[in-house]
């Protein structure tokens, strides 16, 4: 699995690329360049060692959202991209300590797809993300069905995560929860739906 390199740097840093990229998402519900505050976060871990993921969970102002990230030593081969996620590299960056790092909007990684699809199969927990100065964040996943698997499952996404949502629908077969501290960790947690799979395709994604 991807090794944790603590005090490695990254140039550019998440604050210098982030708000640019947020602010031109379908699912942005504010205006402008927002100013994106961490309130958590929580990796998947991939087996051969070789994708690094992490889940930034963000405020801005009232709303917030979940930006899964995954981190690449050399670009996803074009076959492994789906039409839909022609535009899912959100910038390159330098790791101080394994060198140049591709970063892609998670949801069109296909390991961080086994690895979400696979926390919901294992009904497992997310990894801690070895961040010491953020508050903590987990993901749950929650197989909802005994039948055989789905060939082919549909993650959706919940984007802009509020505290009490839940899966619905007659076509969900699992759910990834999340629990988060919008507040700090001093403060209560909250818990809400991250995302929903199901067997079919889904309607639009909610903002």
């Amino acid at each position: 699995m991807p090794k944790i390199h603590p005090g490695a740097t990254l140039t550019p840093r998440f604050s210098d690329f982030l708000p640019a990229w947020l602010a031109q998402q379908p699912w942005y519900s504010g205006s402008g360049a927002p100013s994106p505050s961490p309130i958590g976060y929580f990796r998947f871990e991939d087996p051969a060692g070789a994708v690094g993921m992490e889940t930034h969970l963000v405020s801005t102002g009232s709303e917030r959202y979940q930006i899964p990230m995954s981190y690449r030593s050399a670009p996803i081969g074009k076959t492994a991209l789906r039409p839909c996620d022609a535009d899912a590299l959100i910038t390159t960056a330098e790791h101080s300590v394994l060198g140049t790092r591709w970063i892609y909007d998670a949801v069109a990684d296909p390991v961080w797809r086994n690895e979400l699809l696979r926390l919901v199969r294992n009904e497992k927990l997310s990894e801690p993300s070895g961040r010491h100065s953020s508050a903590p964040a987990y993901a749950r996943g929650h197989r909802l069905t005994t039948s055989e698997a789905v060939t082919e499952p549909v993650i959706e996404l919940n984007r802009s995560i509020r505290p009490g949502t839940r899966p619905g629908g007659r076509d969900v077969i699992g759910a990834v929860m999340g629990t988060w501290y919008p507040d700090g960790d001093e403060a209560p947690p909250v818990e809400g739906c991250l995302a929903t799979v199901r067997r079919s395709e889904p309607s639009p994604v909610r903002p």
